[in-house]
């Protein structure tokens, strides 16, 4: 189906979820799932009326795994000693945070050359499509290890800083809008919004990435 045609059908869905979701358990934290991320947790943040901290999105924690697994096999290192983030919308204009990435500690771009940081980052980029093509769905190992880290970091209060679609408000100069950024999971759900120091071109490429967004969510019904 068409961009326009799967935000309307997920739109009623999403909504309806959300309904039954609230009426059972009105102390709920909501974690989305469903795509398109990023506009769907405008609609279960809309349709629930619960504090933004409450409702936000999986998504992040997914292409950061996505974007460390490349670079371990890059420098042949673990992949727990990469340090990572990748922002903005779950598309293909998300932002892997080069100049916050290291692997053990050292700079990424002390041990990788440039062209090849920035084919990482183009797989990452595409990296859902790739698996759709091989497996022919990209619903599959890494969406449910991304969603159950976040569930770890809420049922015990991890504290935990990991990359989730929360509701900014200002914050990278984004307002009102649903965008992938670093925050802090506890019991309550969202407790801090984490900003990093961005690059001048990231930032740009943020800035990208939420056109992207307004784009989409710009579809659904108001």
């Amino acid at each position: 189906m068409s961009r326009d045609d799967l935000v309307t059908t997920n739109e009623k869905i999403v909504g309806s979820v959300t309904q039954e979701v609230v009426a059972a358990s009105p102390d709920a934290v909501i974690v989305v799932v469903s795509n398109p991320l990023d506009a769907m947790c405008h609609v279960a943040h809309r349709v629930a009326g619960f504090p933004k901290p409450r409702v936000f999105g999986m998504a992040g924690i997914l292409d950061t795994a996505r974007f460390r697994t490349f670079i371990a096999w890059e420098t042949g290192a673990s992949v727990k000693d990469v340090t990572a983030m990748v922002l903005g919308g779950h598309g293909d204009q998300m932002v892997p945070v080069v100049s916050a990435t290291s692997v053990g500690g050292v700079p990424l771009t002390k041990l990788v050359a440039q062209a090849r940081i920035e084919a990482m980052v183009e797989r990452t980029r595409k990296g859902g499509g790739e698996i759709v093509n091989l497996l022919g769905t990209s619903a599959w190992y890494a969406p449910g290890a991304a969603a159950a880290q976040i569930v770890d970091a809420i049922a015990l209060d991890e504290k935990r800083v990991l990359p989730c679609t929360a509701l900014l408000e200002g914050e990278y100069g984004i307002d009102d809008l649903y965008m992938g950024v670093p925050v802090k999971l506890g019991a309550g759900g969202i407790e801090e919004i984490v900003e990093l120091d961005l690059s001048d071109q990231e930032q740009a490429w943020l800035q990208e990435s939420a056109d992207a967004v307004r784009e989409v969510v710009g579809v659904l019904a108001a």
